[in-house]
């Protein structure tokens, strides 16, 4: 039992570091890449939703990956940003938990989207002929339904035994959002129960489930693209595949570093948790967009229709013009 036990009104969030001297750089840094964030991953939503050529069951995947990014940057760093500007580092106690809720349904859903893209790439690659039977659109709308169901349920227990923690020996966080590893951290009572579960339920459903449904996966693609003999439809079969794989690897190694590494200390977890907040969901869209050929088409697709747009506006105004004169 931990003794200076207090009930908790409100928590102090501590941020990134504590160091004076490093608040502006971390909110010019922060700042950039939540600009880089909402800009990637707005436009490519926009894409996806007014580009008929986007309407396919890989676009509907990536546009859910995208809000998921979009929400979950904006839940975990609006609080770094508006400390810095007002100089506010406190959060009342029902907002926190609110925080802590969306963060953790959030940090588990982009997983299952990624698997169940897997599973999209699986039908495209070694069951082609039937991909657009098998893959429609009630399909992709159960998919899409269970991940963002059970990743906001999946949490709830958590949520509820953070709530039922009657006293804490401090209100300051050492985090830059409110979460599960900095609530045990100054609860004041046994919460050996609580990390088991956790531990258990990284281990099954962030780790065992999804690597296993998205490793069966790209064995079967492995296979098939290893059977294609044309070494051009060899690349084409890996292409369509590359950037999905590209994000999976970069999200597990990042979750590897934050949660598996023994010995790390908490300023370290708290730079890796900053990344796959942060830096993963600015990376996502530049991958799906650098390395897509049918993104970047319909991107110049929207500027010509930008540009005739701008033509035909100016074409209108001066014709309005020319009637007017005397």
């Amino acid at each position: 039992m931990k003794n200076n036990q207090t009930i908790i009104t409100y928590f102090i969030i501590k941020g990134v570091t504590d160091v004076p001297e490093l608040q502006a750089p971390i909110f010019v840094l922060v700042l950039l890449i939540y600009l880089v964030v909402l800009a990637g991953n707005m436009t490519l939503l926009l894409l996806v939703c007014l580009d008929s050529h986007l309407h396919t069951p890989m676009y509907f995947f990536l546009a859910n990956l995208s809000i998921v990014d979009l929400t979950s940057s904006t839940v975990s760093l609006h609080k770094i940003l508006l400390r810095f500007i007002t100089g506010d580092n406190t959060v009342r106690y029902l907002p926190c938990m609110v925080q802590f809720y969306i963060f953790a349904s959030l940090s588990g859903h982009g997983l299952f989207i990624l698997t169940a893209m897997s599973y999209d790439r699986y039908v495209a690659i070694c069951r082609p002929l039937n991909y657009k039977i098998i893959m429609n659109n009630n399909v992709c709308l159960v998919l899409a339904s269970f991940c963002w169901v059970f990743g906001f349920i999946q949490v709830i227990p958590f949520v509820w035994f953070v709530s039922k923690i009657s006293c804490f020996s401090t209100n300051v966080i050492d985090h830059f959002v409110c979460d599960l590893v900095p609530f045990m951290e100054i609860a004041c009572s046994d919460l050996t129960i609580l990390g088991r579960l956790a531990e258990i339920q990284g281990l099954i459903v962030y780790t065992i489930i999804p690597c296993c449904l998205i490793l069966t996966s790209y064995v079967f693609i492995i296979t098939t693209i290893v059977k294609i003999q044309s070494s051009i439809g060899r690349k084409k079969a890996f292409y369509t595949c590359s950037s999905h794989l590209t994000v999976i690897l970069l999200l597990y190694t990042m979750l590897i570093f934050q949660y598996s590494i023994p010995n790390t200390n908490l300023g370290s977890k708290k730079l890796y948790s900053l990344f796959n907040t942060a830096v993963v969901p600015m990376l996502n869209p530049l991958i799906y967009s650098l390395k897509n050929k049918d993104v970047k088409a319909a991107f110049r697709r929207r500027i010509e229709k930008c540009k005739d747009s701008v033509v035909v506006c100016t074409m209108v105004t001066s014709v309005i013009k020319v009637k007017n004169k005397p």
